[in-house]
């Protein structure tokens, strides 16, 4: 399996390189697009590093591929601007751009996956409801972090922050991002936990 998919793994790492350099070319706000997409400067060359030591599953790769666009996309025209975000608000009838939404059910769905990997290839915890309640607390941990960051950049950068934090006037911004964070780690369960059993499985993993 691992020889395998490693020419797809190759195209979308060079896929994701491209895209990060695309995204850079001229984003509408040079600081913000750093900040954005600065995860994914770290989570690449640590997946190209740890590949043979420690591959993840199909799934979880292709759930960070879908991320890391999704970030980068946010990044290029920050998330209160993304064309994606005003379609979306005028088929949906919303007063704001939703795609910061769209970055937070990410943000819960894919750490999501990647803590229940770690958990279960390290077999740190048997019992399932117990998985997917520290799952659940490990993707709601990463969130609070995240907005906390965010509290600092705006506290750093004052108004030159407000593009970062994208709360386009919403006072309830941090607890909405954190509530998609966690729709997005429970959709995450639900969804891909069956299948992500049979990879795991098929890893030699668990």
């Amino acid at each position: 399996m691992s020889w395998h998919r490693q020419p797809y793994l190759l195209a979308a790492t060079f896929a994701l390189l491209a895209l990060l350099l695309l995204s850079g070319w001229a984003p509408y706000d040079r600081a913000t697009w750093l900040m954005e997409v600065l995860p994914v400067m770290i989570v690449l060359p640590l997946l190209v590093l740890s590949y043979r030591r420690f591959p993840l599953t199909s799934l979880l790769y292709a759930c960070i591929f879908a991320h890391a666009v999704v970030l980068m996309v946010g990044g290029a025209y920050t998330y209160a601007r993304v064309p994606l975000g005003f379609q979306l608000a005028e088929w949906l009838d919303l007063q704001r751009n939703p795609y910061d939404r769209i970055g937070h059910f990410f943000q819960g769905f894919v750490p999501a996956l990647a803590a229940r990997e770690i958990l279960l290839r390290g077999d740190h915890v048997r019992g399932r409801r117990m998985l997917a309640f520290l799952v659940v607390c490990v993707v709601l941990a990463i969130s609070a972090c995240y907005e906390l960051i965010e509290w600092g950049a705006a506290l750093a950068l004052g108004q030159g922050a407000d593009e970062f934090l994208g709360t386009q006037g919403d006072p309830w911004d941090t607890q909405s991002d954190m509530s998609m964070a966690l729709v997005g780690a429970v959709c995450s369960l639900l969804s891909c936990s069956r299948l992500h059993d049979r990879q795991l499985r098929r890893l030699g993993a668990v």
